[in-house]
Formats: structure tokens, C-alpha cells, sequence
């Protein structure tokens, strides 16, 4: 039987019957929106191949998106732009972005497994774990929903900037990446916030 399958089963009860799993991409980029995505299954749906996204190959993430939103009951999408993510910081943007996605569902959970150790206020039960995309399958699949959703955002966003290869690097803190910032200065993408070092560094030369 599938271990993370068997993970979220152990919260399966009578007042249990709709668990969503949430997670997020793209907490340390220094370009582009955090994303986090929830998903509710049906407890007799299994597929295999869902992991931790960062242990699936992109082509692979690309594939099991359409599998996941062709067999969950539900998902939704939350996203959190840069713009945002400078006002109000990462952590918070990132809770934000998983509300945002819970909201989106059209069934209501009954809980709400977080992966990482911190929870979003909500009126709904709510359970951090962590590593949980190495242990639940239905916050692995939201991994999954999240990162290939992000990435897309990003090689979209890469053909208006290209200078920073955003389509290979989708935004994270490369030497190409922190290259061409200090060449090219900060987009309208760039988290400024996540750019101190960096553009003192600018500044200094």
C-alpha cells in the first residue's frame, strides 16, 4: 500500500471525511509570487508517482499535474504576489497564499493537513507537519499543484525578461540570476526585499 496514502488515511473518521493537504512553491526566490495549492482526494485514489515535488523530475511534476486535478474531488490555488510578499514579508505571504488556496476549494474540509510547522488562522481544524510533503499524499500532490503552477508563472515571465532566465532558473538566487540583476537592475518581479545584499553589492562596485 502507499505510505503517504496510508499517512492521511490514519485521519479518516466519522467526523474526518474530506482531509485537503496544502503546500507551496517559491518561499525563496528572489523573483516572482509564492504559490500554495490544496487538494482534497477521494480516499480510494492512489497514484503512485506523487512524492515531495522537489523529488520529481519537471517533466514528471508536468504530468502528475493533470493526473492530480483529473482525480482529486477538489483543488484549489492561492497566489501571493512579490509586490505583496515586500509588504508583508514571506511567512505571512506564504500563510496568505494557503488560505487563499483553501478558500478557492468548493468543499469545505473537514481538516486541513499544513505542511511546514505553522498554520493559518481559520475557522476550520487546521495541522501542521512537518515534512509533510514527504509524508502526506495529499499535501505532496498540493506540492505539486503549486510548484508546476509557479514555474509556469515564471517561464511566462521569463519571455518578457529574459535576460534573467527565469524560464531555467524560475527566479531563485542562481549566479546567471544575481548577474544579471546587478547588470540589469531589479524588474517589477523582483522581491525588493529579498535583494539587499545584492544591490548593496551594486552599489558599492
Amino acid at each position: 500500500m502507499n505510505k503517504l496514502k496510508e499517512f492521511d488515511k490514519k485521519f479518516l473518521d466519522s467526523n474526518n471525511k474530506f482531509i485537503a493537504g496544502v503546500d507551496e512553491a517559491g518561499r525563496g526566490p528572489l523573483a516572482g509570487p509564492v504559490v500554495a495549492a490544496a487538494v482534497i482526494f477521494d480516499d480510494k485514489i492512489v497514484i503512485d508517482e506523487v512524492n515531495d515535488s522537489k523529488k520529481v523530475s519537471e517533466k514528471v511534476r508536468e504530468q502528475l499535474y493533470d493526473i492530480i486535478i483529473e482525480h482529486a474531488v477538489d483543488y484549489g490555488v492561492g497566489i501571493v504576489d512579490e509586490k505583496t510578499i515586500d509588504k508583508i514579508n514571506i511567512l505571512q505571504a506564504t500563510l496568505m497564499a494557503m488560505k487563499e488556496a483553501v478558500n478557492c476549494l468548493s468543499i469545505t474540509p473537514d481538516l486541513i493537513l499544513i505542511d511546514g510547522n505553522r498554520t493559518f488562522e481559520s475557522k476550520l481544524e487546521t495541522l501542521s507537519i512537518v515534512k509533510g510533503d514527504s509524508l502526506s499524499f495529499s499535501i505532496a500532490a498540493a506540492s505539486i499543484l503549486a510548484k508546476v503552477t509557479r514555474d509556469r508563472i515564471m517561464r511566462t515571465a521569463s519571455k518578457k525578461f529574459p535576460e534573467y532566465l527565469w524560464y531555467k532558473n524560475k527566479g531563485y538566487g542562481t549566479k546567471e540570476h544575481v548577474t544579471a540583476i546587478k547588470e540589469h537592475g531589479p524588474t517589477s518581479l523582483h522581491r525588493i526585499s529579498f535583494l539587499g545584499n545584492i544591490l548593496d553589492q551594486e552599489v558599492l562596485l
